[in-house]
């Protein structure tokens, strides 16, 4: 099983619930970073302290990061070095993400897509893993353009 940091906005807040939910009940090892209430908060503050513990990370350690659109969290979490966050809204770029970008955070949009959806789009997240081979090259020249 994999291990997760997860975080959201106040957008975010009910959806990032659902999702650590299903992660935990597939035996993920999940710590939610915030936010925890109803109040408004800045998403970058929560996209940064998601992306530096994938960063910092050791193993298998995703993010799932949960913001209105998803856009504003992927932009900020992906300042981190060796962070690749994707904005979902299908399965399929979910899939294709892990596959080819080995992308290490999800980003969702909690006003774009539903719960049903989301979960679907975690799953195909979750399911997918690097290929490698002719990804791994392109992959290192986005980590070397970033210094990571």
């Amino acid at each position: 099983m994999a291990r997760f940091v997860a975080g959201a906005d106040h957008a975010g807040l009910a959806l990032k619930a659902s999702l650590v939910e299903r992660l935990r009940a597939r035996g993920h090892d999940v710590e939610d970073l915030g936010t925890h209430d109803g109040s408004s908060v800045d998403y970058p503050d929560y996209a940064h302290r998601v992306a530096a513990a994938v960063a910092a990370g050791e193993g298998a350690v995703f993010g799932l990061l949960v913001c209105g659109s998803g856009v504003g969290m992927s932009i900020a979490a992906n300042r981190h070095p060796g962070v690749r966050a994707v904005v979902c809204s299908e399965p399929y770029s979910a899939a294709m993400a892990r596959a080819h970008n080995d992308a290490n955070v999800l980003c969702v949009g909690a006003r774009v897509v539903g719960v049903g959806l989301a979960e679907t789009i975690l799953d195909a997240f979750v399911a997918g893993a690097f290929e490698g081979g002719r990804h791994a090259g392109r992959v290192a020249k986005i980590d070397a353009e970033r210094g990571a």
